[in-house]
C-alpha cells in the first residue's frame, strides 16, 4: 500500500523571509502604487520556493523506531530512530516522539537524523525519573529540502511500553566484582575461619589477633598463648524495609529518595546472597503494601530486583506503628531488618522512634536516611538579607531537631547512617559487612 505523501510546511527560515519581505512590499506599493503586482509576485515566489524545496526534500520511504523495553531509573538510555526516503536531498532531519515523562521531561524526546543518500538513523537520548511502565504513543518525522524553506511531516502512532527498573548500575560495576571475587564470603561454600561467632578451632597466637580471642585457659594447659577462630556465621535473615510515604518519594539530585534507597538496598543484597544469607523486601506507607518472601542464592537475586520495581510511590505520611508490628510478627527468628525512611515533622518523628524501640528488642535494626543537603546549604548561606537569614535560622533549627531524633535512635541501640545520596550504597555495605562480621544476627 502506498504511504499517503507527507504535507509540505515552511520551515523558520521561510517565515522569516516573509516576514523581512512584508514591509518592502508595503514600502514599494507606498512609493509606487503600479509596482504593486511586483509584490505580490514576489510573495507567491516564495510560496513556490518553499513547495518546490520540499519536493526536492523526497518522499518518505519507511520509518523505525527502536524502543528498549526495559530501562534503568536514573540511567541513560535512548530511543533508535531509522529513517529511509525515496530520493531527494535534504538539509536536515529530525524526529520527535511523545512518552510517558517518567521517561522524560514534559513527555517528549527528540533525535537528529543523520546519514549519507537516502539512509538516516539517529538516537533521542532519555533518563527514566521514575520506576514503573512508561507508554511510547507517537512518533514524528520533520525533513527539510536543500534550501531549508520547505519541510515535509510524518506522524505515526506507536503502541510500545518501557518498562523501568531499580538502577543496578552499582551491583554491575567492576569494583565490586573485584570485591566479591576477593571477599572472604565467596561462591564456594566452604567453612570461612577468623571470624564469626560459632567456634571452629585453636590457633597459636600472632601478634595483630584480636587479644579478645586468646583461649586463656587452653593456654595455661599449653603454656604457650592461644587464640580461638571462628566460623563465619552464615543463613542469616536480612530485611529490607522501605517507607514508600511522600518525605521518601521527595527527590534528590533528579531521583526520588526511594529509588537512591532501592538501589543501594539491591547492591547490599546482591552480596548478602553472594555470602549465603536470605533476603527479603518489605514496603509500607499508610498500610503495609508487600513483603517478598525470603530468598537465598544469587541466582534469585531477580526476584528481589522485580519486588523493589513494585514499590510504590505513596503521597500519604506512613504508618510506621502498623508497618513495624506487621513485620516483626512476620518474622519468626532474629533478623537484621534496615529501614530506610525519612522526617520531616516531630509528631511523625516519635512514632517511628517508638515503633523501631519495640522491634530493636527481638531484632538488629539497620536504619538508613539520606541527608537533607538543601537544608544544609540554606542553613550555611551567606545572611544578605532578612529573608536569606530566616530561611537559614529555620533550616539549622531542623537540622537540629533532626540530629536529636537520629541520636535517640542511637540510644535506643539502632545503627544509624546518615549520608550523601552517592556514598549511601558503600556506606549501607560497609555496615552489613561490620554487623555480620560482629555476629550479632544469629
Amino acid at each position: 500500500m502506498r504511504r499517503p505523501a507527507a504535507p509540505i510546511v515552511p520551515t523558520g527560515r521561510a517565515v522569516a523571509l516573509l516576514a523581512g519581505a512584508a514591509p518592502v512590499a508595503v514600502l514599494v506599493a507606498a512609493v509606487a502604487p503600479g509596482l504593486w503586482l511586483a509584490s505580490a509576485a514576489l510573495g507567491l515566489a516564495v510560496l513556490g520556493l518553499i513547495v518546490l524545496d520540499g519536493v526536492l526534500a523526497g518522499r518518505l520511504e519507511s520509518l523505525t523506531v527502536g524502543v528498549p523495553h526495559d530501562a534503568e531509573v536514573g540511567a541513560e538510555h535512548a530511543f533508535a530512530v531509522h529513517a529511509r526516503f525515496a530520493g531527494g536531498r535534504r538539509l536536515h532531519v529530525e524526529a520527535a516522539l511523545a512518552c510517558d515523562p517518567r521517561l522524560a521531561p514534559g513527555g517528549r524526546v527528540t533525535a537528529a537524523l543523520a546519514g549519507e543518500g537516502v539512509n538516516t538513523s539517529g538516537r533521542g537520548a532519555f533518563t527514566p525519573s521514575r520506576r514503573g511502565t512508561g507508554a511510547v504513543t507517537a512518533a514524528w518525522l520533520r525533513w527539510t529540502g536543500p534550501l531549508g524553506l520547505g519541510a515535509r511531516q510524518h506522524a505515526r502512532a506507536l503502541d510500545e511500553a518501557v518498562r523501568v527498573w531499580p538502577n543496578l548500575a552499582a551491583v554491575r560495576s567492576p569494583a565490586l566484582q573485584t570485591f566479591l571475587r576477593d571477599a572472604q564470603f565467596g561462591l564456594i561454600a566452604r567453612r570461612i575461619r577468623g571470624e564469626g561467632t560459632q567456634f571452629e578451632a585453636l590457633a597459636e597466637y600472632q601478634p595483630g589477633m584480636d587479644r579478645r580471642r586468646i583461649d586463656w585457659k587452653a593456654s595455661a594447659r599449653h603454656r604457650h598463648l592461644y587464640a580461638k577462630e571462628m566460623e563465619t556465621e552464615r543463613n542469616n535473615q536480612i530485611v529490607f524495609a522501605f517507607d514508600c510515604g511522600q518525605a521518601m518519594c521527595e527527590p534528590v539530585a533528579g531521583m526520588p529518595r526511594i529509588d537512591r534507597a532501592a538501589s543501594a538496598a539491591l547492591t547490599t543484597a546482591y552480596v548478602a546472597l553472594k555470602g549465603g544469607d536470605r533476603v527479603a523486601l518489605f514496603g509500607f506507607a499508610a498500610r503495609p503494601e508487600a513483603m517478598s518472601p525470603f530468598v537465598s542464592g544469587s541466582a534469585q537475586f531477580h526476584r528481589l530486583q522485580r519486588a523493589a520495581a513494585a514499590l510504590d510511590y505513596r503521597p500519604e505520611e506512613p504508618n510506621f506503628t502498623l508497618a513495624m508490628a506487621t513485620l516483626s510478627a512476620r518474622l519468626t527468628r532474629r533478623s537484621l531488618v534496615v529501614v530506610f525512611s525519612d522526617f520531616t515533622d516531630p509528631t511523625g518523628a516519635e512514632l517511628m522512634i517508638e515503633s523501631v524501640s519495640r522491634l530493636v528488642a527481638k531484632h538488629v535494626v539497620l536504619f538508613v536516611t539520606l541527608a537533607d543537603e538543601e537544608l544544609e546549604q540554606l542553613s550555611t548561606a551567606e545572611p544578605a538579607d532578612l529573608d536569606t537569614l530566616a530561611m537559614a535560622v529555620s533550616a539549622d533549627g531542623l537540622l537540629r531537631q533532626r540530629a536529636l531524633v537520629l541520636q535517640r535512635l542511637r540510644q535506643l541501640g539502632v545503627d544509624v547512617i546518615e549520608a550523601p545520596w552517592d556514598r549511601i550504597g558503600t556506606r549501607l555495605l560497609d555496615a552489613y559487612m561490620a554487623i555480620k562480621r560482629s555476629g550479632v544476627i544469629g
